[in-house]
């Protein structure tokens, strides 16, 4: 999806920099050209919102409920572990967010190349408080986990847990940089446009 943005970008700033042709045989040529850019990026942020809102109401996805009973609220983290040749990636990672003491958060995972996942909390940014592993033999059966203590049931699973949240991380700001700049390229390019029609 990253590409995707970063290519709305250079079609964005094209369609500013072609909108200085404001006479001359190229006037409709250009504006059919900076209509389809705008309709593009629209298209694009659309798609990208409704998908990113809907893909967890999945029919056969397990839900998962993560409690958080500590004193602290923590940040926490799914990765869930694909063991199927058919799966695209290894690991899948997703944040559920920062639980309060005594509050829950609910995440629906697609279970359909995997049988196991984990849960990571986080104390700061970097700073792993929590880890616990959690096999699913009955993939019906949705799953609460509470969370009493600091544990990590594995330093080694955790590192590369630790690894994939940093990955996840760095990804989401990358695209979070470029959505923003499309979006003020595309307004900018939306505001031409209209004042040109008027």
């Amino acid at each position: 999806m990253f590409y995707l943005f970063f290519l709305l970008f250079l079609f964005l700033c094209f369609g500013l920099f072609i909108s200085i042709f404001k006479n001359g045989k190229l006037k409709i040529w250009v504006k059919m050209i900076r209509i389809a850019i705008v309709t593009f990026g629209v298209a694009l942020f659309t798609y990208y919102f409704v998908t990113k809102s809907l893909t967890q109401f999945r029919a056969d996805s397990l839900t998962v409920q993560v409690i958080n009973n500590l004193p602290l609220p923590l940040d926490f983290y799914l990765v869930k572990v694909n063991t199927d040749k058919q799966a695209d990636v290894k690991y899948e990672t997703r944040h559920v967010g920062t639980i309060r003491t005594n509050f829950f958060r609910i995440d629906h995972l697609d279970m359909k190349f995997s049988d196991e996942f984990w849960i990571a909390g986080f104390m700061g940014k970097k700073n792993m408080v929590y880890f616990s592993q959690h096999s699913v033999p009955n993939k019906n059966e949705d799953q609460i986990i509470e969370i009493h203590n600091y544990i990590n049931q594995s330093v080694k699973l955790s590192e590369i847990s630790k690894t994939l949240v940093a990955d996840l991380k760095f990804e989401n700001m990358k695209t979070a940089i470029w959505i923003t700049l499309d979006l003020l390229l595309l307004f900018l390019n939306v505001t031409l446009l209209f004042k040109k029609f008027k």
